[in-house]
């Protein structure tokens, strides 16, 4: 409440925020908040003593990183994509004051919903029965149910790549899609949705090739690539543009060097062979791979080149990310038509400019 005779303000209600923390995790969040309520404190009333009211307590609630907040309709509000990132959800009403005659007003209410992305530097894409479980085993210490079988892996698998000089990089497992996946056939939206968290896709197709059931068309490991690529595009077609690699697997089966110059072939030429499929199955437009290696998840052939073809491309485009933004500011500084004597310019760390007689020398660069 204000203090109409002496125009005090009362304090506004606390805050609702959703803060991100490593060692989250939703069961933890469940488990110590059953109740799934959380309310933010009262602000003070004005008083003699007191004339501006104190600010209400916030309220926040601790969720994993790669939480994405959405409201009940689905919107969402925002994401979480490191430690202590916070989101406001609910926000404390006015405190009374003149404005309001002096009476507090409500503050908001509103229903959220917590979505768990899965966030990895690189995310194994195929078709279930791949070796993508048995490849991740290979590569990090994860240890992934295999078997021999289908749909082994029913919920995502993280691991992670040690390298000689310490350098991690964390790989999913993500579990197998079928076709249909971007209609939700099997779960796939419960899988697809994981693939958008991962900086790069590793396409994983057996050189034999799939086939579901024995109800399903047989489907060569071309024509793997073409329908994953597809179920991606459906699903959401900003997909594409990650950067990918392609292992192909289980190269110790009998007839798998043939088979792998037929699909080096069909790659390096895929217009001559999209007149094979129906139209609805052609994407628009084919997966550029930036490496190709062959490996056997069972003998541990290209293991080693698979691991150090992963780390190249993400070195790759982590130095890409960076030259673009240092051009970026250089242009915003190029083009800037406000006089640098009158106007502070924020400059990015690691970015130091010439100072001269005449001001800012913008041209000149050092990184």
């Amino acid at each position: 409440m204000g203090y109409p005779r002496l125009g005090g303000e009362g304090g506004k209600g606390g805050d609702v925020w959703v803060v991100a923390h490593t060692k989250m995790t939703l069961k933890q969040l469940r488990d110590k908040y059953p109740q799934k309520r959380f309310v933010a404190g009262a602000g003070a009333n004005s008083r003699v003593s007191a004339l501006k009211g104190s600010k209400g307590k916030d309220c926040e609630i601790p969720a994993p990183v790669g939480i994405s907040v959405k409201d009940e309709n689905g919107k969402i509000i925002g994401e979480l994509n490191k430690e202590e990132d916070r989101i406001l959800v609910a926000e404390g009403g006015l405190g009374g004051k003149l404005l309001t005659n002096f009476l507090p007003l409500k503050g908001q209410k509103r229903i959220i919903h917590l979505d768990l992305k899965l966030t990895a530097d690189v995310g194994l894409v195929g078709f279930p029965n791949a070796g993508k479980s048995s490849l991740l085993s290979r590569v990090s210490h994860a240890k992934p149910a295999i078997a021999d079988y289908a749909f082994t892996t029913l919920k995502p698998q993280l691991g992670k790549i040690m390298y000689s000089d310490y350098k991690q990089i964390s790989v999913a497992d993500l579990p197998g899609l079928i076709e249909g996946a971007h209609m939700n056939k099997g779960m796939g939206h419960k899988f697809l949705k994981h693939i958008e968290r991962t900086r790069h896709l590793l396409f994983v197709v057996d050189i034999s090739g799939f086939q579901l059931s024995s109800q399903t068309h047989y489907r060569t490991a071309f024509e793997t690539i073409i329908l994953l690529t597809k179920e991606l595009e459906l699903y959401k077609e900003e997909l594409q543009t990650k950067p990918a690699l392609l292992a192909v697997n289980k190269m110790d089966l009998p007839g798998a060097r043939d088979k792998f110059q037929d699909l080096m072939n069909q790659l390096q030429n895929p217009k001559d062979f999209l007149h094979l499929f129906e139209r609805s199955m052609i994407p628009e437009r084919t997966m550029a791979f930036q490496h190709i290696i062959p490996v056997s998840a069972v003998t541990g052939e290209g293991i080693e080149e698979l691991k150090n073809c992963i780390r190249k491309s993400l070195d790759e485009h982590a130095d890409q990310g960076n030259d673009a933004y240092r051009k970026k500011q250089l242009l915003n500084l190029q083009t800037s038509s406000e006089p640098p004597s009158k106007h502070a310019v924020t400059i990015p760390e690691g970015v130091e400019l010439k100072s001269t007689n005449s001001g800012i020398d913008r041209n000149t660069i050092w990184t």
